[in-house]
């Protein structure tokens, strides 16, 4: 083979190799489009969403059915209200939960829907009222150290082997 035709192949290989990795990277960031029309927006507030993103996945049993549209602060009540998109293809009852919930240990964090059983479907602009917030990692890991020095304090001060007998 001459040479321009090995540069020729590289060349190719490299391209196709850019194109992957953009595609890829476009893919984990969740930049993909997505049409307005057909979508629709709850509205749902949280006391902690924790490490929740703006273009986060909105899932119902597993299946992405919306993304996180944004994020803002109630300045009144001083929660977090989160605006959803979800796809005018899935419609959800007017008891249904929204929890933030996490991928793996420590993975993306997403908003979970739970169908509930009224009749009635929430209509767009509506407020998804039962929420659950993020279970925090380092909070979690703060009130278990808490507790297991309280415990061992209370060891300490127990009279330790004392029978009652003099």
């Amino acid at each position: 083979m001459k040479r321009t035709t090995i540069d020729l192949w590289v060349g190719i290989f490299v391209a196709i190799g850019i194109a992957a990795v953009t595609f890829l990277s476009l893919k984990v960031a969740n930049l993909t489009p997505q049409s307005a029309e057909a979508s629709y927006p709850l509205y749902a507030e949280f006391d902690n969403i924790g490490g929740l993103k703006v273009k986060a996945p909105v899932k119902s049993s597993g299946v992405v059915v919306g993304r996180v549209a944004s994020i803002e602060l109630d300045t009144q009540r001083y929660l977090a209200k989160v605006t959803l998109s979800l796809d005018k293809r899935y419609q959800f009852s007017r008891d249904t939960s929204a929890e933030i919930l996490t991928s793996g240990l420590l993975g993306e964090q997403y908003i979970g829907l739970v169908q509930g059983g009224d009749p009635d479907n929430l209509k767009p602009g509506e407020r998804i009222d039962l929420t659950s917030s993020a279970l925090v990692l380092e909070q979690l890991i703060g009130k278990f150290m808490l507790n297991f020095a309280e415990k061992g304090a209370a060891k300490e001060g127990s009279p330790a082997g004392s029978s009652g007998a003099q």
